[in-house]
């Protein structure tokens, strides 16, 4: 600690520029929650779907660790179709490793979306236990979790979203459901064996294997807007979940929300978590990608990480990708529920430990200082409170002019100093 003093005054003059806030835009198309009832049960009302639901048959229901909108409510609305057809439905948790890699743990997350079994009506049954189910098309088993297995139908409850390490025509969504999230730890990590070089490969190539051996039903798979807001939800028979799933991640990707400015010096992001995106903070949009095998969001040369979700629970993944952090960030983080999820998808880097500074101050301090080749006395910052909610952000004097010209961006503030208390954090 001694040399906390010298460290703070390597950076105490650094200049800290003016922001000002604006709101981007964004399509707002979404289905208002009181409707999505209605909506779920015109779809499963099909003959193609309802005829698969026969009375007496245990149904499982797939439930993932992210944080998706209305999922308590969609989760729910799947359980009372199925318990309408005279089936008994179960909630499963198909998250990989996440949870710590514990059925416990697993639960609890669902629970912190609301999915309870006093609210769906059905149980959760949660378990690490495996199954083996066959065998791929390159000879490699195929595990999936042992009560989903054992069931009478499988219907996959899921969000089709662009990845935040591979690209591929299955990305997250049901086949990856399949292939990791019901594959629970032991299974994700013979998927991930191979590394993200080879995901857009082995998620279709041990997801076809589930569809051909496993009971799977349907899949009734969501996307949201640009305002974490649910915009689409299908449904899509089993065997033409290989077909169908490509497009509605061409779809996905149209709608997903985006810094509208190409680069900056320094990126700060008051928060990441898992509740925002499987890394902490999705690189879609902050362009800190943990592979070489996807690329896109903002260019920025340095990442300033402010702050914790309560909704993360410690699991500070993908902190490993920021520049610097704050002493709060450190001492929050639970290494117990981040080291799992690293280990099984072979890739540690989200969850090294960076630059760890006293305060807030500091921390955006350290970023600009460090940064080469830039106008330190008007750096190029950009301030965003999460990667997931995007509309309102703030963006340093310097991009002033870029602002006004964009006719997707909105100017609601004057360039003002951000607000330090006495410690040096933002408030």
């Amino acid at each position: 600690m001694r040399e906390r003093p010298l460290v703070a005054d390597l950076v105490k003059d650094t200049f800290i520029p003016k922001m000002f806030r604006v709101r981007q835009k964004f399509s707002h198309d979404h289905i208002e929650p009181e409707r999505i009832p209605q909506v779920i049960a015109e779809l499963l009302s099909e003959e193609k779907f309802a005829s698969r639901v026969r009375p007496g048959m245990r149904i499982a229901i797939t439930a993932g660790s992210r944080g998706i909108a209305n999922v308590a409510l969609t989760t729910k609305c799947i359980a009372d179709f199925v318990k309408s057809r005279g089936a008994f439905p179960f909630v499963v948790p198909a998250m990989g490793s996440h949870g710590g890699a514990t059925a416990e743990g697993q639960r609890e997350i669902l629970a912190g979306y609301g999915i309870v079994e006093d609210y769906i009506g059905c149980p959760v049954v949660s378990s690490m236990e495996v199954k083996k189910i066959g065998v791929n098309d390159e000879g490699g088993d195929v595990y999936i979790d042992k009560n989903a297995a054992e069931a009478d139908g499988i219907i996959l409850g899921c969000r089709v979203k662009p990845h935040t390490a591979f690209r591929g025509p299955y990305e997250s969504g049901m086949m990856k459901m399949m292939a990791i999230g019901l594959g629970k730890q032991f299974g994700a990590e013979k998927c991930h064996e191979a590394g993200f070089k080879n995901m857009a490969k082995n998620v279709p190539l041990y997801g076809r294997c589930i569809l051909k051996n496993a009971p799977v039903l349907f899949g009734v798979p969501v996307i949201e807007n640009a305002f974490d807001e649910t915009c689409k939800i299908t449904a899509v028979a089993a065997e033409d979940i290989e077909r169908v799933e490509p497009e509605l991640l061409k779809e996905a990707f149209s709608y997903m929300p985006k810094i509208r400015v190409d680069s900056c010096d320094v990126l700060i992001v008051d928060y990441i978590g898992k509740n925002f995106s499987g890394d902490g903070m999705d690189p879609n949009i902050t362009g800190t990608f943990c592979t070489p095998y996807a690329t896109g969001g903002i260019d920025a040369q340095r990442v300033a990480v402010l702050d914790l979700s309560p909704e993360t629970h410690g699991n500070g993944i993908g902190l490993g990708y920021a520049s610097a952090t704050t002493k709060r960030v450190f001492d929050k983080l639970d290494l117990a529920s981040m080291y799992p999820n690293a280990i099984t998808c072979t890739v540690l880097g989200g969850v090294r430990i960076p630059i760890v500074m006293e305060s807030d101050r500091e921390t955006i301090q350290v970023c600009i200082k460090s940064c080469n080749e830039i106008d330190k006395s008007n750096p190029r910052v950009v301030r965003i409170p999460n990667s997931l909610h995007l509309e309102h952000i703030m963006f340093s004097e310097s991009y002033w002019a870029e602002a006004e010209a964009n006719p997707d961006i909105e100017i609601e503030s004057e360039p003002e100093y951000m607000p330090f208390d006495e410690d040096g954090n933002l408030w």
